[in-house]
């Protein structure tokens, strides 16, 4: 992997060395992302993944269809979370967010500023910025008011594109400078999890590794590695 491209400059590899995951943080939580195909049998998935385990949130990420065809689908999905009480986030659309009342909305870099996403859905959502792997993206996304920041891809994934690729130290530094809480992101599975763990993580996104296979297997072997 490649260094950390970033305005501020490369992180100190000793710093790593020298990090401990400070305790006083909440234990590290999991974070679903929706695959783009939630149509069909997707529903049971989801509250079967759901009833396997602690989640903390699900994120509806979806593309290519328009905005009453996107909530007509995210409508099952988000009884199935509110009856669980997992936070249901929806990716990249404040509007959406808007209509469906939504807990939170997930901004990418051109999706829309913290700001605007907080004057239209209120001061009660969650909001959350990708900030890939610059340290100067995650404190502007802070300083505009976002509730948490996305760093990654932290391994290779096939569910999107990725140019960035941050070594896992840069949670340690966000984890031990701010109180903001840090999502990890990108192809992280229970084998390679527990280094974004110890890093600092304080939620892991993860997709295929749940929906690609039996979900509810997948959340188990996640919550014995959060354990």
């Amino acid at each position: 992997m490649r260094m950390i491209d970033d305005p501020l400059g490369p992180l100190d590899p000793e710093f790593a060395a020298a990090f401990t995951r400070d305790l006083n943080r909440p234990p590290c939580q999991l974070y679903l992302i929706s695959p783009l195909d939630v149509s069909g049998t997707f529903p049971d998935r989801l509250a079967r993944a759901l009833d396997a385990g602690p989640v903390a949130a699900f994120q509806f990420r979806v593309k290519d269809v328009n905005q009453h065809e996107a909530a007509a689908l995210a409508e099952p999905l988000q009884r199935i979370c509110a009856d669980r009480e997992v936070a249901f986030i929806v990716n990249d659309s404040i509007s959406l967010a808007k209509r469906l009342g939504a807990d939170g909305v997930h901004l990418g870099q051109e999706d829309g500023d913290p700001r605007e996403a907080r004057a239209v859905l209120g001061p009660e959502v969650q909001i959350g910025v990708t900030c890939h792997d610059s340290r100067h993206l995650a404190m502007e996304a802070g300083e505009a008011g976002a509730d948490y920041v996305a760093f990654g891809s932290f391994y290779p994934t096939t569910t999107k594109e990725v140019k960035h690729h941050p070594e896992p130290v840069i949670l340690s530094w966000w984890s031990t400078v701010f109180e903001l809480p840090c999502v990890a992101i990108g192809g992280i599975t229970p084998a390679n999890a527990p280094p974004l763990v110890a890093a600092g993580a304080d939620f892991l996104a993860v997709s295929h590794a749940v929906w690609g296979g039996d979900e509810a297997a997948a959340v188990r072997a996640f919550q014995e590695v959060l354990r």
